[in-house]
């Protein structure tokens, strides 16, 4: 599977150049512009890597490297930036970049780079998760606190086992045999409606109007899915 990668770069010309050089060397590569949009991406997508430049039109790379950080420390993040002082290149490793390339630079270097960082976390062992995030859901493992648009619910502990197992699968539509494997652990009954009544209490805690929901959707005859 190739490796993904967010590019946050402001310059059309910049991003149209390393985006076809990283494409062409088996690269998936997104790119946006705008610090907002990278760290909306970052809180709901996950990535092998992010190229980032340090100076956005409504953001700066350090604080979004910082943010990124509060939460991931193993993501691998290429800082950019046209300004070469060694302040400015202590800083932004202190923010929690892993690697800092001085404009102008060479595309094969920002490749090798690349390349290079991703080799070293794959090495890394990987620390557990200890968050669970979905759009504005999310869970924290270690205090098993649920927080939905930013305000703690109290869940059951079946519900919240139930809710962890949807943000493990954002988007995939999960069958109620599955879930009943996974959340209960026995087969399902041709009569049992267990994952439909919990399913219907869960949309209480977490829908805005669970007779209308927008997080836990219903794909008829096959099961459910949790959407960003």
């Amino acid at each position: 599977m190739p490796s993904r990668l967010l590019l946050v770069e402001d310059e059309p010309g910049l991003v149209l150049t390393l985006g076809d050089r990283l494409r062409a060397e088996g690269f998936e590569v997104e790119s946006t512009g705008s610090a907002v949009q990278a760290q909306a991406w970052l809180e709901q997508r996950r990535y092998d890597a992010v190229i980032l430049d340090l100076m956005l039109p409504d953001g700066d790379g350090y604080a979004l490297c910082r943010q990124l950080r509060q939460r991931d420390a193993h993501t691998p993040v290429l800082m950019l930036t046209a300004m070469a002082a060694v302040e400015q290149r202590v800083r932004g490793l202190a923010e929690g970049a892993d690697d800092y390339l001085c404009k102008p630079f060479d595309g094969q270097e920002l490749v090798a780079r690349v390349h290079a960082l991703l080799r070293r976390s794959k090495l890394a062992p990987a620390a557990p998760t200890q968050r669970l995030r979905v759009g504005t859901i999310e869970v924290d493992l270690i205090s098993a606190v649920c927080t939905v648009d930013g305000q703690a619910v109290e869940l059951t502990a079946r519900l919240y086992q139930l809710l962890c197992c949807f943000l493990r699968h954002p988007n995939q539509l999960l069958s109620r045999d599955r879930l009943l494997n996974e959340v209960w652990g026995y087969e399902s009954l041709p009569t049992t409606r267990t994952v439909d009544v919990h399913v219907g209490w869960l949309r209480r805690q977490i829908e805005a109007d669970p007779a209308q929901p927008t997080r836990i959707l219903t794909v008829r005859g096959l099961g459910y899915k949790l959407v960003d």
